[in-house]
C-alpha cells in the first residue's frame, strides 16, 4: 500500500516514514499541503496521513480539498486538542484522528482500521480459503503453515488478495510497492511474484499478459 504523508516536522516525519516503510508501505512524504494536493491529483495513493499544522495551507483546507479529490482513507494529525478542532476535523472529511504526541504502534493500528473499515471488513485477518493473512502480525498461514514473506512480498500478497479475482495493473502495483525516490528494477515486480509463487504455488497468481496480475481465489 502507497501512504501520502504529509508533515512538516523533519523528526515526525522521518519516524512516521521510517514506521511505515517497517510495515511494508510504500511512503511518499510531504511537508506542505500545495505539494501534497498535487501529488494526489497525479499519483495512485492507498492511504492519507495529515498534519493539519503546516507551513503554507491551514490543514483543514487541505482536508476539505483532498476529499472533494478523493475518497481515500485519510487520517489526520493534530496538536490541536480542544474537543471543537477535532469535531471540526472528522467533519471536513477526514476517518480518524490521532493527537500529538501518539504511539507509532497507535499510529500503525488506527491505519489498518480505517483501511478495512473503506474496504468493508471488520477483522485485520483476511481470509481466502487456505490463505490467511494478519495484518497487524504480518503472519500469513498458507495450508495450515506459516510461510514467511519479505516486506514487498507481503504487501504484493495484501494487495491482490484485498482486490482477489481482479486484474491489477503493473503500473498500480509498483506504485503501491514503491514510492518515489525508491530505486525500482524493471524486472522487480516480476522477481516478486516469482517468490510469492515459490512459496504459496504457480497457480495463485495469474499473469494477465500485457496488464498486470490477480490472484485466483478458487486456487485457495
Amino acid at each position: 500500500m502507497r501512504v501520502l504523508l504529509v508533515e512538516d516536522d523533519p523528526l515526525l516525519g522521518d519516524g512516521i516514514k521510517s514506521a511505515l516503510l517497517r510495515e511494508g508501505y510504500a511512503v511518499d512524504w510531504m511537508t506542505h499541503g500545495c505539494d501534497a494536493l498535487a501529488a494526489l491529483r497525479t499519483e495512485a495513493f492507498s492511504l492519507v496521513v495529515l498534519d493539519l499544522g503546516l507551513p503554507d495551507i491551514d490543514g483543514i483546507e487541505v482536508l476539505t480539498e483532498m476529499r472533494r479529490l478523493s475518497g481515500l482513507p485519510i487520517l489526520i494529525l493534530t496538536a490541536r486538542d480542544t474537543v471543537d478542532a477535532r469535531i471540526r476535523g472528522l467533519d471536513s472529511g477526514a476517518d480518524d484522528y490521532v493527537m500529538k504526541p501518539f504511539d507509532l504502534q497507535e499510529l500503525l493500528a488506527r491505519l489498518r482500521v480505517i483501511t478495512r473499515r473503506a474496504e468493508g471488513r471488520a477483522s485485520q485477518r483476511l481470509e481466502l480459503g487456505n490463505l490467511s493473512i494478519d495484518e497487524a502480525s504480518h503472519r500469513v498461514i498458507w495450508y495450515g503453515q506459516e510461510i514467511s514473506l519479505g516486506r514487498r512480498e507481503f504487501a504484493l500478497l495484501l494487495e491482490l488478495a484485498r482486490h482477489h479475482d481482479q486484474v491489477l495493473p503493473r503500473p498500480r502495483l509498483e506504485s503501491l510497492l514503491y514510492g518515489w525516490g525508491e530505486e525500482l528494477e524493471s524486472n522487480a515486480l516480476e522477481v516478486h511474484v516469482h517468490h510469492l509463487r515459490k512459496k504459496l504455488g504457480k497457480s495463485l497468481i495469474v499473469t494477465v499478459r500485457g496488464i498486470g496480475y490477480r490472484l485466483d481465489s478458487q486456487a485457495t
